[in-house]
């Protein structure tokens, strides 16, 4: 594994393995003498605001004994017009690895060719893998058996948390179900070339009906703001709330990979009744994405 693009590009095993590295890094938080990226600089190169991607990174980056260089795309040439093959090649000549915030999902792929450094991809219009491994991670610490899961997606269906779930069903052999309005459905090629148990429904209680767990995230993505008034209006009915929860599986968990909008697409009650979920997830961002970065420095 020489970067983290996308879930797609992962193996079953290459999931597995991190998995695994990232509870024994959680569970080993104290140990300072693990520094594998010692001597390293990692610049973080973001597009797309953040708050969990940036801390889990920057904090994690250090624990394990680098240097994180916060490169706002706004802030360097690269917000003037510079193409991102150039800026690929300068930062492949000065930093060891790279964690790419940003919009096309190409973007990072290209980078990754160019630079040829470890990237990361924290978060494309594409694919949001970090995200989608450390909410794996928050399934198995709560004593799922990820394999044979039943995980239900309420909301847009065609996001980036969305496509990755699709991938991580696909590869983990999960059962999958996607509660989406038609047009906010992701597309019958993508989920037909992942393979998998994906269903795609327009019910939020088809989909939650006996489910492990209930997943959502904002209806309205960046770059999408534009369209929240419409959006809001098309997403009616697909809120988690109780109503909705008392149709899965009585200790099913509640997920949100945040922000979170009360009462759009989570209600407050519900999200405060299952916090300890939803932050254990921000949490595990943390110790999953130092797992990625230690095996992309060849150390574990």
């Amino acid at each position: 594994m020489n970067h983290l693009l996308s879930i797609e590009s992962l193996s079953s095993s290459d999931i597995t393995g991190l998995l695994h590295e990232a509870a024994m890094l959680k569970n080993s938080r104290g140990d300072t003498a693990f520094k594998p990226l010692s001597g390293q600089t990692w610049a973080l190169l973001f597009s797309k605001s953040s708050t969990r991607t940036r801390v889990s990174f920057e904090v994690g980056i250090h624990e394990l004994g680098g240097n994180a260089l916060f490169l706002a795309a706004s802030e360097i040439q690269l917000g003037r017009g510079e193409p991102l093959c150039d800026t690929a090649r300068v930062l492949g000549r000065m930093v060891h690895g790279a964690v790419i915030r940003t919009f096309a999902q190409s973007d990072v792929e290209d980078f990754a060719r160019l630079g040829g450094i470890p990237t990361i991809n924290a978060l494309t219009d594409g694919e949001h893998p970090c995200q989608i491994l450390a909410d794996l991670l928050t399934m198995q610490e709560s004593g799922l058996d990820i394999s044979t899961a039943k995980v239900a997606f309420i909301g847009d269906g065609d996001c980036n948390v969305a496509r990755s779930w699709i991938w991580a069903a696909a590869r983990c052999g999960f059962e999958l179900r996607i509660a989406s309005p038609a047009k906010f459905l992701p597309p019958g090629d993508l989920v037909a070339r992942a393979g998998g148990r994906i269903h795609l429904v327009e019910d939020p209680r088809e989909a939650a009906a006996g489910a492990d767990v209930l997943y959502t995230d904002v209806w309205v993505s960046m770059g999408k703001e534009d369209e929240a008034a419409y959006r809001a209006a098309q997403f009616q009915g697909y809120q988690i709330n109780a109503s909705l929860l008392a149709a899965a599986r009585p200790e099913a968990l509640v997920m949100h990979c945040l922000p979170a909008y009360r009462g759009k697409e989570i209600d407050s009650e519900t999200l405060e009744a299952h916090a300890d979920t939803i932050f254990r997830q921000a949490e595990n961002r943390l110790h999953l994405q130092k797992a990625v970065l230690a095996r992309l420095a060849g150390h574990r």
